[in-house]
């Protein structure tokens, strides 16, 4: 299964310190050897200052309590510059922890500078310093701390591209605080930003938006509504586009999203389309399940990538971790795939077929025969299916189901309204792009 581990892809776009919880579940997994993890982790930490941790680390690979002298060295280097640090920014973190001083504070960035410059002689270099600190607390491991400093940071930050480096930091410390609620407004916050701000090139919004989804996976799978909201997300043309161009893995996440919310979407279709377009650049069995059932009709293929998609699902950190967890959904991610994975394989089948031998169709859904009938009998049940069983014959018998036209009509007048909006929007683009040169 480590053929399908996504890591090696999502890494690069995340920043070190959110690679941390993906290393810990693929040592949980064992996918991988454990000096392998160990080796990866003291790669990450060299370029942290985590250096207890990276010491740690080191002990438990070469099975020895001496170190290294250059993280010897190291410690006592992040140390002296943390010491620094805090007393850079000392006389502002003492301001902000006077709860009196800081009822002074309005909305006005500019006042409060004069203010901060006028009462407490704290200017711009106690401001700064208050970013670095922060910055090297994050560095540290201490994100609670780092959190705190650059949300007030941001309150005085009048440089739009360091308070927005900035809210990356303070997105990082909530998603590894696992402080979801507030993460998810911080990724609203950022999404926002990055499309409305004007970048000194398309590739530069491109890239931010690939940054913005990935960190987000360890938003939505943790979240109530996530199924909902990666669709809403990945699914806009701009990042869908970006997707494609640069980051067709993530295919996968949206691929299961669909597979497992509740409520289709009329834009499952085009979603299809886009996993039969990028086949020859991106697949793997969750992708592949799709193309069996909706493109190729594929039914004992798809029975097969059906069992691959389980293991797919275990073994990967978003969607296993949800697996295991199950913090919020009270049913596991992989059943309700696997439930809602037979129902689209019955549908499409019932669409081809009349009359169903229940023995074939136990077969095409992984189920014994009696299985097989009580999910039928549970789908008629339940109005989700309009059909009837003949126990005579062991078949199930599918009611001519005839198109309302005036529905028709409602959806493409719909889906014609989509293509006319997201034309008029693309002009505009182009043409604000040719006003900005």
């Amino acid at each position: 299964m480590a053929n399908y581990d996504l890591t090696p892809r999502i890494a690069p776009n995340l920043d070190r310190h959110l690679v941390f919880p993906l290393l810990e579940f693929l040592q949980e997994r064992q996918l991988y050897e454990n000096d392998q993890i160990l080796k990866a982790k003291i790669e990450l930490l060299n370029k942290t200052n985590m250096v207890d941790y990276a010491m740690d680390i080191h002990k438990s690979l070469y099975h020895t309590e001496d170190v290294p002298q250059d993280m010897i060295d190291m410690r006592a280097g992040v140390v002296a510059r943390l010491k620094a640090l805090e007393e850079a920014a000392a006389p502002l973190v003492e301001f902000l922890q006077n709860a009196s001083a800081v009822q002074d504070l309005k909305a006005d960035k500019q006042y409060n500078l004069q203010m901060l410059n006028d009462r407490y002689q704290i200017g711009p270099e106690q401001i700064e310093a208050l970013y670095q600190y922060a910055k090297f607390q994050f560095e540290c491991g201490n994100y609670s701390g780092a959190a705190d400093y650059l949300y007030q940071y941001r309150a005085l930050c009048t440089n739009s591209e360091r308070s927005l480096s900035a809210l990356w930091g303070k997105l990082a410390a909530e998603i590894l605080m696992q402080n979801w609620d507030i993460a998810l407004e911080e990724l609203n916050r950022l999404k926002e930003i990055i499309d409305s701000k004007s970048f000194s090139s398309p590739m530069n919004q491109v890239q931010s938006r690939i940054w913005l989804m990935h960190w987000s996976l360890f938003i939505f799978f943790n979240n109530d509504n996530g199924r909902t909201q990666i669709i809403d997300l990945f699914n806009q043309d701009k990042y869908l586009n970006a997707i494609q161009t640069s980051a067709p893995h993530l295919l996968r996440y949206l691929a299961t999203a669909f597979i497992v919310n509740k409520r289709r979407r009329p834009q499952f279709k085009d979603f299809i389309k886009v996993i039969q377009q990028e086949q020859h650049s991106y697949k793997d069995p969750i992708t592949e399940f799709l193309a069996c059932v909706y493109v190729n009709y594929d039914f004992d293929g798809a029975q097969q990538k059906m069992r691959e998609c389980e293991e797919v699902i275990l073994n990967d950190p978003f969607l296993g971790k949800q697996v295991e967890e199950s913090n919020f959904s009270t049913i596991p991610l992989r059943d309700e795939f696997l439930e809602n994975a037979r129902l689209f394989i019955f549908e499409t089948y019932c669409r081809i077929h009349q009359r169903i031998d229940m023995g074939v169709l136990a077969e095409k859904l992984n189920l014994n025969y009696e299985e097989a009938e009580r999910w039928i009998v549970n789908l008629i049940r339940s109005s989700k299916l309009d059909a009837k069983i003949d126990s005579k014959t062991g078949s199930v018998i599918m009611e001519p189901n005839h198109p309302n036209v005036y529905e028709q009509l409602i959806d493409h007048t719909k889906a014609l309204s989509g293509r006319t909006y997201k034309l008029v929007s693309q002009l505009l683009e182009h043409a604000q792009a040719q006003t900005a040169r």
